[in-house]
C-alpha cells in the first residue's frame, strides 16, 4: 500500500465541490437548512484518529507498555486512515461547492446560516484529513534507514 498522495486528495475535493456546487445551483430553493451535525461528529472523528495514531506510535516504537502490535492491525489501521483521508476531503469538498454558492447571497438569513455551516463543516474535514494522514504517517515501520545519526566521532567507539 503506498502513501496517500496530495494530489489524488486534491483532485477529490475539487471535483466533489464542483458537483456540489451544480446541484445547489439548480436545487437550492427546494433543499433543507444545512445541518451543522457534520462538524462535531467530525471533529470527534478527528480527535480518535489522532490519539490512535499516537498511541499507535509509541506502541511501534516500544515507548508504551503491553503486547506489540499485530502487523495486520496496523495494515487496518493505515486503511482507515486511507479512508478516512478520501470521506473527509470528499465531505469538505462537498461542503465547499454548497458554501461557494451560498457566499453571494450572505445578505439574507437562511443561506448566511449555510455558509457557516458549510464553512464549519469544511474546516472539521481539514482537521481530519490532517489526522488521517498523521494516522497513516504513524503506521510506517521504521527501517534500518530511520535510525538516529551518529557523529563520526562517537561512531569510532560503537
Amino acid at each position: 500500500m503506498t502513501p496517500t498522495r496530495p494530489g489524488t486528495l486534491l483532485l477529490i475535493g475539487v471535483v466533489c465541490a464542483a458537483i456540489a456546487w451544480l446541484i445547489v445551483r439548480e436545487t437550492f430553493a427546494t433543499l433543507p437548512p444545512l445541518p451543522w451535525t457534520a462538524v462535531p461528529a467530525l471533529a470527534l472523528l478527528a480527535i480518535g484518529e489522532a490519539v490512535v495514531g499516537r498511541n499507535l506510535k509509541a506502541r511501534m516504537e516500544g515507548r508504551r507498555p503491553g503486547k506489540p502490535v499485530e502487523p495486520i492491525a496496523v495494515a487496518r489501521t493505515a486503511a482507515l486512515a486511507k479512508a478516512s483521508s478520501a470521506a473527509a476531503v470528499a465531505i469538505g469538498g462537498l461542503a465547499a461547492g454548497f458554501g461557494g454558492y451560498v457566499a453571494g447571497q450572505l445578505g439574507k438569513d437562511v443561506p448566511r446560516a449555510d455558509a457557516y455551516a458549510a464553512a464549519g463543516t469544511v474546516i472539521a474535514a481539514a482537521a481530519l484529513t490532517a489526522a488521517a494522514l498523521y494516522l497513516e504517517r504513524c503506521c510506517r515501520a521504521r527501517g534500518p534507514d530511520d535510525r538516529d545519526t551518529v557523529d563520526d566521532d562517537q561512531a569510532d567507539w560503537r
